[in-house]
């Protein structure tokens, strides 16, 4: 059993690996077949501001799920939730690599919406498993439609790009119907739209810097 010094020591180990190391994907890079489309500059730049947004949103969710399994004490849930993180690791290094393809940048706000996302993550596990779940759940729709909205303003003929996107979004949906499968409450529609609003200033935010 960890005493706390090794679990502090372990929790800051991830989030060294999620800010400042390379991620790894055990399954390869959707799309990494395709052959780069002919995009403008001003599609190349919006692209990669895109997939930025996208990786801080991963971020994001390797400190959601971080914080969650901390305060949770139901096995069960926290294996799903073990699992999920090593997907969006893996969505963590796609959408890293598909900045760079593109010649963009990493946000620099990134240690910020961890910071935060942790201690939200935190919170959600202390109102026990079904609330727990139901955070997840809801997040992970909402990011779900987030990725669909970013298929519509991608270029058409980006298919790299999009087929990364696909992937998440198959993987979020994922998500969501196993956290349903063990029980998820539905949050309340206030709830709902408080995340829903911090997205949004999380999303614009990290679009631009």
């Amino acid at each position: 059993m960890l005493n706390n010094i090794d679990k502090l020591i372990v929790e800051f180990d991830k989030a060294l690996r999620t800010l400042a190391a390379t991620p790894a994907s055990a399954r390869p890079l959707p799309g990494r077949a395709l052959g780069e489309a002919t995009l403008s500059e001003a599609e190349k730049r919006h692209a990669a501001a895109l997939m930025r947004v996208n990786h801080c949103g991963e971020v994001c969710a390797q400190a959601l799920y971080q914080g969650q399994a901390l305060s949770c004490d139901d096995a069960e849930v926290t294996q799903a939730l073990a699992q999920a993180a090593r997907e969006e690791t893996e969505h963590l290094a796609w959408t890293e690599q598909r900045v760079a393809e593109l010649g963009g940048r990493l946000s620099l706000l990134n240690p910020l919406w961890y910071a935060g996302a942790l201690a939200l993550g935190y919170a959600a596990g202390r109102f026990g498993t079904r609330w727990n779940l139901g955070f997840l759940a809801e997040t992970e729709r909402q990011v779900e439609a987030h990725l669909q909205g970013h298929l519509e303003r991608l270029a058409p003929q980006d298919a790299k790009t999009r087929a990364i996107v696909e992937q998440m979004k198959q993987d979020e949906s994922g998500h969501a119907r196993t956290a349903y499968a063990l029980g998820a409450a539905e949050l309340p529609e206030l709830v709902k739209r408080a995340m829903r609003l911090s997205a949004r200033v999380m999303t614009g935010a990290s679009y631009w810097v």
